[in-house]
């Protein structure tokens, strides 16, 4: 696995597992748990896609630490003042 440093010295994996279309709570708790289990730590989901409560099982259920793992989540793109970006980046 590559990775890219930031600013802050963090090192950031440049290859990253999707979950867009895996809605199924339970499969796509099992996809990402194999994911990292094959060496993945960054994961890519949004609210769009209806599936956080999977990914967010997958990732505490693979046994890796969660401080190792990076999660990316989207804020949907009818969001459009700051107050309704801001609700939805804690909801997420």
């Amino acid at each position: 696995m590559q990775y890219r440093a930031l600013s802050n010295g963090v090192e950031l994996p440049m290859i990253g597992y999707g979950t867009f279309q895996i809605q199924d709570a339970a499969q796509c708790e099992q996809c990402v748990s194999e994911a990292l289990e094959a060496g993945y730590r960054l994961i890519d989901t949004a609210q769009a896609y209806g599936n956080e409560r999977g990914v967010g099982g997958g990732v505490r259920t693979c046994g890796v630490h969660r401080e190792a793992l990076f999660v990316a989540s989207k804020v949907a793109a009818e969001l459009k003042t700051y107050e309704d970006a801001a609700k939805s980046i804690d909801e997420t």
